[in-house]
């Protein structure tokens, strides 16, 4: 499990393509204290198990299924990338629930500054906006922020100026691809919200046992 903060700035040093699938090689120092081989580092937002360690940098695996759902794949030489190690369970949550697992990506549609901030608008599909709300979290290239603003085809983050400084976010672009996580709650609830707790509805369908009636006998109201 991640936070969505930052613990460095890292980068690609080599990446070595398979026919569908890469190994990273991550040129890094802070992450690397204390990390060994098997242990996990979120690189842009994507958990990735360190498979090497070397003098200052480290290897990582990317399999198929995360260059599909990723932007990793889309990553060169040089490219600055976002790092955060797993969260230690002594430590600090000091942004929300990250599992590292990528949903989807994004495309920044629009960059403008603010005073001290500044505005990224990322259209997303439907399918990733569904679980998007204002105000609450999602992680951009790992990066935990909250939604300010959100409609059908895309939403807003505000980023201050400590994030600008310390993450990549800053190298991103107009028409840059990043990697998303929506916030997992969401997801957790509409999955047992379609479950069939006590048969079937109308047409075969899930019937779901969250009822107007129960809500009210369980004090919600």
């Amino acid at each position: 499990m991640f936070t969505g903060l930052i613990e460095e700035v890292g980068t690609l040093q080599n990446i070595r393509r398979g026919q569908r699938s890469c190994v990273l090689t991550i040129g890094c120092s802070d992450v690397l204290e204390n990390t060994r081989v098997g242990d996990s580092i979120a690189v842009n937002g994507v958990c990735l198990t360190v498979t090497g360690i070397g003098r200052g940098s480290y290897t990582a695996d990317v399999m198929s299924e995360t260059m599909n759902r990723s932007a990793l794949g889309r990553l060169f030489p040089g490219a600055k990338v976002n790092l955060e190690r797993a969260m230690p369970a002594d430590g600090r949550f000091g942004g929300h629930i990250v599992s590292g697992h990528i949903d989807g990506t994004g495309a920044v549609q629009a960059i403008e500054r603010d005073d001290n901030a500044v505005w990224y608008t990322i259209a997303a599909a439907p399918e990733l906006l569904r679980y998007i709300v204002e105000k609450g979290s999602v992680a951009i290239d790992g990066i935990s922020l909250t939604v300010a603003a959100v409609d059908e085809s895309c939403f807003r983050v505000s980023v201050i100026p400590h994030t600008q400084q310390v993450t990549a976010l800053r190298d991103r672009g107009v028409g840059d691809l990043v990697n998303l996580e929506c916030d997992i709650i969401g997801k957790y609830v509409e999955k047992l919200l379609m479950q069939p707790l006590s048969g079937t509805g109308a047409k075969g369908q899930p019937k779901s046992g969250l009822t107007e009636e129960f809500l009210l006998e369980h004090g919600f109201c």
